[in-house]
């Protein structure tokens, strides 16, 4: 029985592939992604605290909303505290929406990664057409906003079609984050015999699916930040590995939460010289730029 294969990429084993450094000699990339998002009221997608009711569903949007307003400027104050550098995972609509915070994240020279238009929509049911309208429309935006078109794509929910690598790399995308099967970043084939390369990015160390999924508590999801990045430590002496962190400040962004997650941060930043405090859009430059047949 032969199983359907999405054709992007091939399997190689982690043991046995080409060793390469990170810049400085590092043997581990850590980033931070931070995922700013807006909604619409009364319709559409998004993460639910409760269960949501009839719409309009007051309770959710506005804890959504609480996120925008007040949790992502108590994140950026303590990563300014600690000096960490973050991707800002954006929707278009934060541009009409939240100036502010999109000025705050262009002020500390964040990475702007393209991150659809709303997350009250998904790309991966619209047909070839209206795909490419949703790249473009979301990619224009953040060109016009920061005077240059963004490296990175992250679809809004994690959605692809069969078809979004393929725009994504017609569209001048480097890379992109929705999959999440590897530690190291690999190059997917797309149509055209052009390529894009998949960053990884986490599942496990996003607060959505630990905190709002898997109700894991704050100081949990601090420790489970902590031991990754431990154990990633040690076996990064082996091979290259990449360590994203995926944060969302409706959700992290709570004071009680968030007292938790300093820890973890700070635990990182006290280590910083032994590893690469990158952005996604570096790790997939440096890729790039090393020897054919290295990365996968």
């Amino acid at each position: 029985m032969k199983l359907i294969s999405h054709g992007r990429y091939d399997y190689v084993p982690l043991r046995g592939r080409p060793n390469y450094t990170w810049p400085g000699g590092k043997r581990l990339a850590v980033y931070f992604a931070l995922n700013l998002e807006h909604f619409s009221f009364g319709e559409g997608l998004g993460a639910e605290l409760a269960p949501g009711g009839p719409q309009p569903d007051v309770l959710n949007f506005a804890w959504r909303d609480y996120g925008n307003r007040v949790g992502a400027w108590y994140l950026l104050d303590a990563f300014d505290a600690l000096g960490l550098p973050m991707a800002a995972l954006i929707n278009s609509a934060m541009y009409d929406y939240a100036p502010e915070l999109v000025a705050a994240c262009r002020a500390r020279g964040d990475e702007f990664v393209g991150h659809g238009r709303t997350n009250g929509e998904r790309q991966g049911i619209l047909d070839e057409a209206a795909e490419r309208a949703l790249i473009g429309e979301a990619t224009a935006r953040l060109t016009e906003g920061e005077g240059r078109p963004p490296e990175g794509w992250l679809g809004p929910w994690i959605s692809q079609s069969h078809r979004t690598p393929d725009l994504l790399a017609e569209a001048g995308y480097r890379y992109l984050l929705d999959w999440c099967m590897d530690d190291q970043p690999i190059w997917f084939r797309c149509r055209g015999g052009r390529r894009i390369t998949a960053v990884p990015y986490p599942q496990e160390l996003n607060d959505i699916p630990a905190i709002v999924g898997r109700k894991v508590g704050a100081a949990e999801f601090a420790d489970m930040i902590v031991d990754q990045f431990d154990e990633m430590s040690e076996l990064a002496q082996t091979r290259p590995l990449v360590m994203g962190v995926a944060l969302h400040p409706y959700i992290v962004g709570q004071p009680h939460r968030l007292k938790h997650l300093r820890r973890a941060l700070s635990h990182i930043a006290a280590r910083r010289d032994a590893i690469w405090l990158a952005t996604p859009g570096a790790i997939a430059r440096h890729c790039a730029d090393l020897a054919p047949g290295i990365v996968p």
